[in-house]
């Protein structure tokens, strides 16, 4: 069974009750401040504190001037005008009607003053005083409540014009409908100009995000692939050695060999289990270079990698402290990949430098630190992805490391990290999204 929708005649109501709360509302509404450049922010409501101040000032003058009206009152309708142009910087639609409601005293207090051929019930400036107000309406609120604004305004300006118009008067609601659509106009242009530039940095935001989102998961992808054949080579060794145990005893008991081939068991299911995941993982890429099955490197290459940067013209100098010795596969594969991007950021970006490489072996600690001088050339345009960064902080956040990286004082820059040495002992910490969602 469908939905009936509503009635024609109920949606007529409801959408006049919406445009009468939109038309009799005092809610805030300020002027949004200018976005660019910045010291020009409040430059709108400066310049519109400065036309309220003439439109006032022309209002008295004509009031004197022209219709030879004096005393006090004049002085408060000045004043009303000015406010009602002060007012549209923060409730629009109630400084229009404020704006009305000055009109309407000023035609009242002009009406016996009205000579043979002058304007009535505008002044000659009286139009001009409203129209600052109209477009203060028109920039923030929707079309259709501007259109009725400008409406109401020329309605009421043509019952007066019918049924309290002095005799020798003149009419100028011709021009004052060419004006208050000019400036309908102007304000709704200004408006979906100021709403298109909106969402389009919402828009620029969202992507900026999905794209470091999925930088983030490709990364995580590329790292798991690593790090498959570290993880697989272990459980191959676990698995050849649980069947290779029971030879290597004299007459092992059957508790013995069952225990040995449950683990041989469990080793093989886990490497199996290892090989599938690896598969929806190079499935996503099959020609990506980097899902090609290889040995992964270490720090042992360190050496092959810093020559490969020099041959490509960068004074590349290494100096390595503490005790040399072999670490465990993730922590060698993560410090070796480190490196690598540091040197190849340096060399993408800071082309002419020199550039210190050092590695410190500690207790407990790998200390890497990678910092290059300012460069002397200027860098050619890069086709990167400018993402390497956060490559290297998912590889280090990996084993429960830290790095650092940012600019120097001569111009140069660095990248530091801290590798602990035995990430073992990060398991029973829980993963911070992990714990989140919990």
């Amino acid at each position: 069974m469908t939905q009936q929708s509503a009635p024609p005649a109920e949606d007529r109501t409801r959408l006049s009750r919406g445009l009468a709360r939109e038309l009799f509302t005092v809610k805030w509404d300020p002027l949004p401040k200018m976005s660019r450049p910045r010291w020009l922010a409040w430059l709108p409501h400066v310049v519109l504190c400065y036309v309220a101040i003439p439109c006032g000032v022309l209002t008295g003058m004509q009031l004197n001037d022209h219709y030879k009206v004096y005393g006090g009152a004049v002085l408060g309708l000045s004043l009303l005008t000015s406010a009602s142009v002060v007012l549209s910087m923060f409730r629009p639609i109630a400084a229009w009607w404020l704006g009305l409601v000055t009109t309407a005293l000023i035609a009242w207090v002009l009406h016996d003053h009205v000579g043979h051929g002058q304007s009535w019930p505008w002044t000659p400036a009286g139009p001009f005083t409203l129209a600052p107000v109209i477009l203060m309406v028109a920039l923030r609120v929707p079309p259709r409540v501007t259109v009725s604004v400008i409406g109401i305004t020329l309605a009421l300006n043509g019952l007066a014009d019918i049924t309290l118009r002095p005799p020798q008067s003149q009419t100028i609601i011709g021009g004052v409908a060419l004006l208050f659509g000019f400036v309908g106009i102007l304000g709704y242009a200004l408006r979906a100009t100021r709403l298109a530039r909106t969402k389009l940095v919402e828009q620029e935001t969202l992507t900026e995000e999905e794209r470091a989102r999925r930088t983030l998961l490709e990364e995580r992808s590329r790292i798991a692939r690593e790090l498959h054949d570290v993880v697989a080579h272990h459980m191959s060794v676990i698995s050849i050695q649980a069947q290779v145990a029971p030879h290597l005893v004299e007459n092992p008991s059957e508790e013995l060999k069952e225990n040995l081939a449950g683990i041989r068991e469990n080793a093989l299911e886990a490497l199996t289990e290892l090989r599938r995941v690896l598969g929806v993982l190079r499935s996503e890429r099959p020609d990506d270079p980097a899902t090609r099955q290889h040995p992964q490197p270490t720090l042992a290459e360190l050496d092959g990698l810093v020559d490969n940067v020099r041959g490509a013209g960068l004074n590349v100098t290494t100096e390595i402290a503490g005790i040399r010795r072999p670490l465990t596969p993730g922590v060698e594969l993560t410090a070796y990949r480190i490196v690598q991007e540091a040197l190849s950021n340096a060399l993408r970006h800071a082309p002419g430098s020199r550039v210190e490489v050092g590695i410190a072996y500690g207790p407990r600690d790998l200390h890497l630190c990678v910092a290059n001088t300012a460069p002397t050339r200027s860098a050619p345009p890069s086709p990167g992805a400018g993402h390497g960064l956060l490559g290297m902080r998912e590889r280090a956040g990996m084993l429960g490391g830290e790095l650092a990286a940012g600019p120097r004082p001569d111009g140069g820059y660095e990248v530091s990290a801290v590798l602990p040495l035995d990430p073992q002992e990060l398991s029973a910490v829980p993963d911070p999204e992990t714990k989140r969602a919990t």
